[in-house]
């Protein structure tokens, strides 16, 4: 039972992405994890803890990451998974989780729904796994950062892609228990999918009516309220890119680097492919390639075609 879920990732210097951003770039590897993304961390951290303290059956609610993450650090503790997804999910994650062995429910048109109907089937004896907001979850997270810096590394910046804002509050809280003072942060989202720069932008905790990005990943139609205040009071800069660049970063990663990640980690990598104003005054970045399974070789491919 004291195996970790999570594995530590390498963090690597890249010289193609070092040379078009004119500023040393460095990638925390966490499309490595188990699971396929970073979301193996935190989550994996809370489902650890919640069966420590006696839950007997883990639910979620995710036809992505969160979900496969949850599903395999179940199959990992030895404790039956329940994932509730929406309608909309992809075969081939349906696919995925399964693979663990893990109970698919599909309910619902959306993620809100699926969300719902998770909560209500939580008896008391299971726990529930909120994909992004849950203070455990970003203690998970924040061990990335440990990493980096139990290596000597001290960057000048951070870039990172923000969904449902679970990543950012991580790394938030792994830099602050490393570093002082505040290391900036580039929080990256795509257009369709910008919960984070509408708040920001409104000076309040509000969402966005609909998510409309090939970045489904990204697809929280309103961040954790400790993101938002993070953002607010932090060094924190928020910025956009279109789901053309998403998707061109993943193909040039995959050629830079052998490796095949999805549109919501394409949007951080694109921030340094076509170089963000918030390089021009860093000498070392670091890179989170958050990973994610909801990407094919075909799909790339086909959304390539589409944007040519």
């Amino acid at each position: 039972m004291n195996e970790m879920l999570h594995i530590q990732t390498p963090i690597l210097e890249s010289l193609p992405l070092s040379k078009q951003a004119g500023v040393s770039v460095l990638l925390k590897m966490e499309a490595l994890q188990p699971s396929g993304s970073f979301k193996m961390r935190g989550i994996g951290h809370a489902c650890r803890t919640y069966v420590d303290r006696g839950a007997r059956r883990l639910i979620a609610s995710s036809g992505g990451n969160a979900g496969l993450a949850v599903a395999t650090a179940g199959r990992k503790l030895g404790v039956p998974v329940t994932v509730f997804v929406p309608t909309t999910t992809k075969q081939r994650a349906i696919d995925l989780i399964t693979a663990t062995n893990a109970e698919v429910v599909i309910y619902g048109a959306n993620w809100d729904a699926a969300h719902a109907a998770a909560q209500s089937a939580c008896g008391p004896e299971d726990a529930y796994l909120h994909p992004f907001d849950d203070p455990l979850i970003w203690e998970g997270h924040a061990t990335m950062i440990d990493e980096v810096a139990a290596a000597g590394i001290q960057p000048d910046g951070v870039l990172l892609s923000v969904g449902g804002g679970g990543l950012l509050c991580g790394v938030v809280a792994g830099l602050q228990r490393n570093y002082a003072p505040e290391i900036p942060i580039l929080a990256v989202e795509t257009e369709g999918a910008a919960s984070l720069q509408t708040a920001v932008s409104a000076g309040a905790h509000i969402g966005i009516p609909a998510i409309n990005s090939l970045a489904t990943s990204l697809g929280a139609k309103k961040v954790a309220a400790q993101a938002f205040t993070y953002a607010r009071q932090l060094p924190i800069t928020s910025h956009l890119v279109s789901d053309r660049d998403a998707v061109t970063a993943c193909a040039r990663f995959l050629e830079d680097h052998r490796l095949l990640v999805e549109p919501a980690c394409g949007a951080a990598l694109s921030a340094v492919y076509q170089p963000a104003p918030f390089l021009q005054d860093k000498e070392t970045v670091l890179v989170i390639v958050c990973g994610g399974v909801g990407m094919t070789l075909a799909q790339l491919q086909a959304w390539l075609a589409m944007f040519s």
